[in-house]
């Protein structure tokens, strides 16, 4: 072989080389992973910001864990109330890691290793809290406040894994298919009697309320109408003394005798008989006749 064909062998060769130990050097990091940069199956450093960074080749190792969030879907398991009452539950976990050095160290970087301790801890405060509340209290839960509770009582549990939990949802919360028809004709029947307790109590608060409403307007009707008489017995003794003053001398009272004379006479003028029969002795006609 030619000396110069040994040449360009030998620089093809250490160009391959250069080209193997470059690709092995250049770590590619995305917006959706962590990368964990290991010596001899230790983590020396993470690298948590997408780009592109260099690593020592044949010596440093590189292992990828994601970092957008995760599901983790519980098995159905059965918790007790606080009244000894059976609840299926059906829930979920979405998690992310918030400490990839942490993760890596306690879990070596393994989703499937996580999973362990979420169950654990998401099963035994769901079981804690449920355990501390009335079957009918779990019921009324279900729309939110139960999952706030079982994410307060976790608190900080998982930052010894470099784990944060972002919310735990049930998908299904309720009571065991075969007792489930007995427990809710059991809650209808409760619901039934203290909804006719609280209409008995109504009803008894809204009879006194209109007993004594009645006794208040009857008082009310009792003093008006006596002040209404106290008023026209006034008015009736002021009239009287009003009447004596305007006719106390006699030409004002012979006037008012045959005022009263002829109201007397119209008054039996009445109907179809027009005839006035009246006695010669009668004061009607000795007012007429002028005596």
């Amino acid at each position: 072989m030619k000396k110069s064909n040994i040449v360009k062998w030998s620089i093809g060769i250490i160009l391959a080389l250069l080209v193997i130990v470059g690709l092995n050097s250049i770590v590619i990091t995305y917006e959706n992973e962590y990368k964990l940069v290991k010596v001899f199956g230790k983590v020396d450093r993470v690298i948590t910001e997408e780009g592109i960074s260099f690593k020592i080749p044949f010596v440093e190792n590189v292992d990828t864990i994601p970092k957008q969030i995760l599901l983790y879907d519980l098995a159905q398991s059965e918790v007790i109330t606080m009244d000894k009452k059976t609840m299926v539950t059906d829930t979920y976990v979405l998690w992310k890691i918030d400490d990839p050095y942490i993760f890596a160290k306690t879990l070596k970087g393994s989703v499937e290793s996580a999973e362990l301790p979420i169950n654990a801890a998401v099963y035994n405060s769901l079981k804690g809290v449920i355990g501390g509340m009335t079957q009918a209290e779990v019921i009324s839960a279900r729309d939110g406040e139960l999952s706030v509770t079982v994410m307060e009582r976790i608190g900080n549990d998982m930052d010894e894994y470099g784990i944060k939990l972002v919310s735990v949802e049930t998908k299904h919360l309720d009571l065991p298919d075969d007792n489930k028809a007995a427990v809710y004709d059991r809650m209808i029947s409760e619901r039934e009697q203290m909804a006719a307790q609280y209409t008995a109590e109504g009803n008894a608060e809204s009879q006194i309320i209109k007993n004594t409403t009645d006794k208040d307007v009857s008082i009310m009707l009792a003093e008006a109408s006596a002040k209404a008489e106290q008023i026209l017995a006034e008015g009736e003794a002021q009239y009287m003394q009003i009447l004596s003053a305007a006719y106390n001398d006699a030409a004002r009272s012979d006037f008012y005798a045959f005022v009263r004379a002829l109201d007397a006479a119209k008054a039996s003028l009445s109907g179809n008989n027009k005839t006035l029969i009246l006695s010669p002795d009668s004061p009607l006609v000795q007012i007429f006749y002028g005596e």
